[in-house]
């Protein structure tokens, strides 16, 4: 891919969109800890310090690919939610279907979870006070289309719906760093089955976590 300088700010927005869709990529092939600045601007037909007149830095890349995996993943979540839960059915098991749907469509979007787990220790870190407020103000609004779409669906949740959902996508962050397991810790298991007890499947382990706080929240009779 290569570029003629960019002139309007039509011209920089396809430049910049070239950069998160190559990035998109790169993330189909290698977890967020192997994308590297250089190997970006190689594939994009950039110099360097080209790329960092649209991204400040990796990181910045990162959050705002971040910013747009969830935006998609919400979109799809919609619907999957619609065609899963089924609306007259009691709270316990609405609630139940709820975890069922987003524990199964989190687990199938691993570069999305790859990112929420690398968001607090690694790409909140390296960019400005400018960037991470943009990223800030763009994840709390997010945040509320998932908080309303599960109120939605479990309205028995209230006020505490946009907790949960917080703590839902830092769990699967959470999760994710565990899958899928390195060669040695695999041979571990092989070598000494009992210690199998420690791996963790995330979409199991995700489910289990959001039916626990589901069943936890719903108000008693």
């Amino acid at each position: 891919m290569t570029f003629q300088r960019a002139r309007s700010e039509e011209q920089r927005e396809v430049r910049r969109r070239a950069i998160l869709d190559t990035a998109a990529t790169m993330l189909d092939e290698m977890p967020v800890a192997g994308v590297s600045l250089n190997e970006l601007s190689r594939r994009v037909g950039l110099a360097k310090s080209n790329v960092l007149r649209y991204f400040e830095s990796r990181e910045a890349v990162l959050l705002d690919l971040l910013d747009d995996f969830l935006a998609d993943w919400l979109a799809d979540l919609a619907d999957e939610l619609a065609a899963d839960v089924e609306p007259d059915a009691a709270p316990e098991v609405r609630a139940r279907q709820l975890a069922d749907v987003l524990s199964r469509s989190l687990a199938a979007r691993t570069a999305l979870c790859d990112l929420f787990g690398a968001q607090g220790g690694v790409l909140e870190h390296n960019v400005s006070v400018d960037v991470v407020k943009r990223h800030k103000r763009t994840s709390l609004a997010l945040l509320e289309t998932m908080s309303d779409l599960v109120r939605r669906h479990v309205p028995e949740l209230g006020d505490g719906a946009q907790l949960f959902c917080l703590t839902t996508l830092v769990s699967a962050g959470a999760l994710s760093t565990y899958a899928p397991p390195p060669p040695s810790v695999l041979a571990a298991y092989a070598d000494e089955p009992a210690l199998a007890v420690l791996h963790l499947d995330p979409q199991d382990a995700l489910r289990v976590v959001l039916t626990s706080a589901l069943l936890g929240a719903l108000p008693r009779e």
